[in-house]
């Protein structure tokens, strides 16, 4: 089957949370909308309201209106105030020459042209002539007069203006929450999946794979990711928006220059593309040497004493800071790819677009009749700028929008992982009759450990399986929790072959004690319980109880509520083993695996369980792994492997009397314990 793309894989999972993804994109639009009407405004401001009184004016006989000018005993409207009940005396121009302004009454002056004046005489030169009027200069008090009906439509304007600006922030408000609300949710359900997927991965991925890694990409790679949906994209899609707006804007104000500027969009594309190529590279070491580096720094505190008791600080120090150096070498890399595409670039841009905006329109002034207004040209002054806003915005974010394509490329080769499906329904709890049928097994599909093991044990009965280090044992134990399946041969409980139910139906009634307990943040009880409804407090402290925890649990001074931190440590090991076999014992388990539980307890912890054993054994089937003999001297049956094979079987004395490989372990182990006492 072919591989979906990153980039669509994170796109489906938006897709996920459309509705908030599209109000928060509708919102935006509006937004953007409403903030564009800003330049349109100003040009209406400019050219019909500041500069607007020089052009034609009209004597009218009376003052009908506001707009109507009284200057020296005459009145005068503006061309464009003029309506069809108003009676025109005779037309006048307003002109400014300079700082100065002159009316010409009676005649209509043409507006372009270079002006001049000589006294009262206005000369215009246009290309073919030269043209003279008599003006009446204008004194800056008296041009107020023609100014003030402009001022009541120009706060208007501006009292518009402030008011979009208003409703604008409301739905950028709504915009930030809705997006933001939205990329939480769907890193949220990421993060859930990938985790959940982790518990479907077959045991020995976990095997090869540094802690630290793993951790990494559910943490730092999906905090890339939520980086990319919350920031990146959504400052992509509103410079997006943003753009169009303008261009909108560009077509409605000069076309042609607009079409022009369309160029940008493949140029922001290639510029896309070419870092991508380059900064997909370095961020793939970049998020894999960080993936090393947690898993340095997990293995050196895990490690700390190992370290600090054989002196190996410095080199430990020395292989981190490789890991450190590559990752200062390609982020040094990563960073000067970024100063060469990022703001600088843009501002080169910038300027050569208002190189090429004034020569587009300085040409077009050598024609009188392709002038354009102040007004017209803030206005495309003014979008120009804000054009360049979202192309820098989005030229920022390409660092991040790549270290989230990185990132959700190693989040997506983890969750790729061939899992198992949780199959947790309901398994009538079996007796525990099981057998190993030629079983066969290697981890690496080669080296066997177990080689052709065959072996019934029945219902109720403790057997014990010894042997020397690599011998199989735990491997059996392996198999039967189904944390790996064997290459040949079958294991059956009661008759059920354990391939036909999944890993979660043969698991849930046995129980595991290791010899390395490990215990969860939380109290004593919680660590009992497991957080499991059907395990209530009493039951738990029932089982603590049993096991002999209770002896030291009743002197700590908030008895089984007693704080757990990770790991235990603040408990002996002694400690820590009753609290998981009391764990253990809590969800009555018809089977019963104890892997070398007792084998770092000290004696008189060790007599406790034996004689919790005694009691919790019948009517459970019990399996023991265990170095020290003596702790099982009364299993219905021994096993001893070695290298793979069963090579004796039996009860203690049958095997003690055989004088074999058993018995002469047990008696380097009695002579031990003599020389020892």
């Amino acid at each position: 089957m072919k591989k979906r793309s990153t980039e669509r894989r994170l796109f489906q999972y938006a897709l996920q949370f459309k509705k908030r993804i599209i109000i928060g994109i509708i919102c935006l639009m509006i937004a953007t909308s409403l903030e564009l009407a800003g330049p349109l405004i100003a040009k209406t401001i400019i050219d019909e309201h500041v500069v607007g009184i020089e052009g034609t004016w009209y004597s009218v006989p009376v003052k009908d209106d506001r707009t109507t000018v009284e200057f020296e005993n005459n009145y005068y409207k503006r061309e464009d105030r003029i309506n069809e009940k108003d009676e025109i005396v005779n037309t006048n121009t307003i002109l400014q020459i300079g700082s100065e302004y002159f009316l010409v009454q009676g005649e209509e002056v043409p507006l372009q042209g270079e002006r001049s004046v000589n006294g009262n005489t206005v000369t215009i030169k246009l290309q073919t002539e030269s043209i003279t009027f008599t003006g009446e200069k204008i004194s800056a008090s008296d041009i107020y007069s023609f100014f003030k009906p402009e001022q009541r439509p120009i706060l208007l304007l501006l009292a518009l203006y402030v008011g979009l600006l208003i409703i604008a922030g409301i739905f950028q408000f709504y915009k930030t929450f809705m997006l933001q609300k939205a990329s939480n949710q769907i890193v949220k359900k990421m993060r859930n999946d990938i985790f959940e997927h982790t518990q479907r991965i077959p045991i020995n991925y976990f095997v090869d794979q540094p802690a630290g890694k793993i951790v990494a990409r559910i943490t730092n790679d999906t905090e890339a990711i939520r980086d990319l949906y919350e920031r990146v994209l959504s400052i992509i899609i509103t410079s997006a928006i943003y753009m169009a707006g303008i261009f909108v804007a560009l077509f409605i104000l000069n076309a042609k220059l607009a079409v022009w500027f369309l160029l940008l969009i493949p140029l922001i594309i290639v510029w896309m593309k070419f870092y991508k190529f380059f900064g997909t590279k370095y961020n793939k070491v970049i998020r894999s040497t960080i993936s090393e580096i947690n898993g340095k720094i997990n293995e050196a505190i895990q490690g700390m004493t190992i370290i600090q008791a054989f002196r190996r600080e410095k080199k430990t120090k020395e292989e981190f800071e490789v890991l450190n150096k590559r990752h200062f070498t390609y982020q040094r890399k990563l960073l000067k790819l970024s100063a060469l595409t990022s703001y600088n670039l843009v501002t080169v841009f910038r300027n050569i677009s208002f190189v090429a905006f004034i020569w587009y329109f300085g040409s077009a002034s050598l024609d009188i009749q392709n002038i354009i207004s102040i007004g017209m040209l803030y206005a495309i002054v003014d979008l120009l700028n804000r054009l360049f806003e979202p192309v820098n915005d989005i030229v920022n974010q390409l660092p991040l929008l790549e270290q989230a394509r990185v990132a959700g490329s190693r989040v997506f080769e983890l969750m790729d992982k061939e899992g198992e499906e949780v199959n947790q329904e309901k398994l009538e709890r079996y007796k525990g009759n099981i057998e190993f049928d030629h079983i066969s097994f290697a981890y690496n599909d080669a080296d066997y450990v177990l080689k052709d093991i065959s072996l019934s044990i029945k219902s109720g009965e403790t057997v014990a399986f010894v042997g020397h280090t690599g011998s199989g044992k735990s491997s059996i134990m392996n198999l039967l929790f189904r944390f790996y399946d064997p290459q040949k041969g079958t294991i059956t409980i009661d008759g059920h072959n354990t391939m036909e139910w999944s890993r979660q139906q043969v698991r849930s009634h046995m129980g595991i004690v290791l010899q390395d307990p490990f215990l969860f943040s939380g109290t004593i009880i919680s660590n009992v319980t497991m957080n499991d409804p059907k395990i209530t407090r009493e039951k738990a402290i029932q089982a603590l109880r049993t096991v002999g925890a209770d002896r030291f649990i009743e002197k700590l001074p908030k008895k089984y509520d007693e704080k757990v931190s990770e790991g235990g440590t603040t408990y002996s090991l002694g400690e820590r083993q009753l609290i998981s076999f009391a764990r253990a014992l809590a969800f009555d388990p018809a089977i019963l695996i104890l892997d070398e539980a007792t084998a770092n307890i000290d004696t008189e912890t060790e007599n406790i369980i034996q004689h919790a054993l005694e009691v919790l054994k019948q009517g459970r089937t019990t399996l023991v792994i265990a170095h020290r003999l003596s702790t099982i001297q009364q299993a219905n049956t021994i096993f001893v492997l070695d290298h793979g094979k069963i090579i004796e079987q039996g009860n203690h004395e049958e095997l003690i009397a055989e004088k074999g490989t058993y018995y002469q372990m047990y008696k380097m182990q009695q002579g031990i314990s003599q020389r020892a006492v």
